[in-house]
């Protein structure tokens, strides 16, 4: 099956909210954002989109926005850049028809050549939880940079870990 990353366009947007919520029923991947989907993945600081296709179906999706001040990765990784050459990525998810195809991983390098055409670094942060996901981005070379607390819903929390990209 062919693989096609692309950027993700507005009419893509009830797709993914509909794949996001397979996602969360299948893995409890994200812990938030749920109830208004698209408003999760159009966040004021988006920087870009894109969406995984196979077989002419929306299979995946991943964004990089601007890092805020509750970007657990980007508060770790601006000790040594400034945050003004970062990016953060997230929202990277694959639905159970796109896995074991490399969808994730052709989002994870779009996102990342799209930061390096920026000279940009991306950073991320991870749930303890998610060890797929983890074992991902520690294949494609990314480097641990600590661990932080994620706070989500009425006061719940977990573990995540922190990643920066490879240059």
């Amino acid at each position: 099956m062919t693989v096609i990353v692309r950027p993700r366009a507005a009419m893509d947007l009830d797709a993914c909210a509909k794949l996001l919520i397979e996602v969360h029923g299948s893995d409890g991947y994200p812990v938030e954002g749920v109830a208004d989907p698209v408003s999760w993945l159009t966040p004021a600081t988006l920087a870009g989109a894109w969406v995984g296709e196979l077989e002419g179906a929306v299979a995946g999706h991943a964004l990089v926005s601007t890092p805020n001040a509750t970007d657990d990765a980007a508060r770790l990784w601006e000790e040594r850049e400034p945050r003004a050459q970062m990016l953060v990525f997230g929202r990277l998810f694959v639905g159970t028809a796109g896995r074991n195809h490399g969808v994730g991983e052709r989002l994870v390098r779009t996102a990342m050549a799209y930061a390096a055409e920026r000279n940009q670094r991306l950073v991320l942060d991870v749930m303890d939880k998610d060890k797929a996901a983890i074992r991902l981005y520690e294949r494609l070379g990314w480097e641990h940079i600590g661990t932080a607390t994620h706070h989500f819903g009425a006061g719940n929390r977990t573990e995540a870990q922190c990643y920066v990209a490879p240059c």
